[in-house]
């Protein structure tokens, strides 16, 4: 394989540094929703755990990293709020001061759950983007650390340590579907099937209304958009990072993107099937399988469900306004 700025002895020594209650998450074969996908189904799951998500893995790596160096305590990131809340979690356990910059129209549950946590929360007036150009700022003004998922090799090399979960455990699926967004999952992911697994295909699934990391990915070049326009707040970036985009052309097979309604639909099937609430990033996988069916049939596929962290109210909207879980 090529070289990447992962490496694999980082990964497996990372796993040393992360709380264990983020380590080693449920991996099993939903077959319940086979009959629907028309393939053998397993889910990874990354919710269950103190922030609902796969991010503490990453923030973890930051946050010991910067407890143990004798340096500023103080950290900030811009989040669409489950970075956030991972490095506030990960931040507060080891005594960190914690800022996290977001969009005031980031999802409310996870503004709240940051704020809950302990970390300063400073909004802006707009989207992901300008999120990031603020805790830049904030960062060159007071002289803290800034964190920025995807491009800090720690956010990917975190969750890496996934990929050697699915590894050891799993050497006969064909296929991983991850989430792609800024690329730290799919890189980190990516980075390990394709070096101690390589006969398994990476294929990386992105909204059509968020498609800057595919277009990037299929281009070789990185292209931005001048917008977004999707419910899967948690992916819907606008500017690739270059360095993540090299990478992603390393260990990547493949980039799809999805629509809308096959997010929502992918939703539904994991509450209605697998009894899991999702957040709509965390459907994409399933969404990839439910607009090719072809593509998939015959073959054992493991989706990672990457998050969970709803407004409830919007949920509901979504799958459907008799749900009560």
């Amino acid at each position: 394989m090529q070289e990447t700025r992962l490496d694999t002895d980082r990964i497996r020594a990372a796993r040393r540094v992360i709380d264990p209650i983020f380590l080693d998450t449920p991996l099993y074969r939903c077959e319940a929703l086979e009959p629907g996908l028309g393939c053998a189904v397993s889910i990874k799951l990354e919710t269950a755990n103190p922030v609902r998500s796969f991010k503490a893995r990453g923030t973890e790596v930051v946050a010991s990293a910067l407890a143990d160096g004798g340096g500023s305590r103080a950290v900030v990131c811009a989040s669409a709020g489950n970075l956030g809340q991972a490095l506030a979690w990960s931040g507060r356990g080891r005594g960190l001061d914690v800022t996290v910059v977001a969009s005031r129209f980031a999802t409310v549950a996870k503004l709240d759950r940051i704020r809950a946590l302990g970390a300063r929360l400073e909004l802006v007036d707009g989207d992901h983007e300008m999120a990031r150009e603020r805790a830049a700022a904030i960062a060159r003004y007071d002289g803290v650390r800034l964190v920025e998922d995807s491009l800090d090799i720690e956010t990917c090399e975190g969750a890496a340590t996934i990929g050697l979960e699915l590894v050891a455990t799993a050497p006969s699926f064909d296929t991983v579907l991850i989430a792609l967004g800024g690329g730290a999952l799919a890189t980190g992911v990516g980075h390990v099937v394709k070096a101690l697994a390589p006969g398994v295909e990476v294929l990386c699934v992105q909204p059509l209304g968020a498609p800057a990391m595919t277009r990037s990915w299929r281009g070789r070049r990185v292209v931005t958009t001048e917008s977004t326009d999707t419910i899967a707040d948690g992916v819907a970036g606008r500017r690739p990072i270059p360095a993540v985009l090299d990478d992603l052309l390393v260990v990547a097979d493949d980039a799809v993107l999805v629509q809308e309604a096959s997010i929502i639909a992918g939703m539904r099937l994991l509450l209605d099937q697998a009894g899991l609430v999702v957040e709509p990033s965390a459907a994409l996988g399933i969404a990839a399988i439910l607009e090719d069916r072809d593509r998939f049939a015959g073959r054992h596929v493991v989706t990672i469900v990457c998050g969970s962290n709803v407004d409830v109210d919007a949920y509901r909207g979504w799958v459907g306004a008799g749900v009560r879980h």
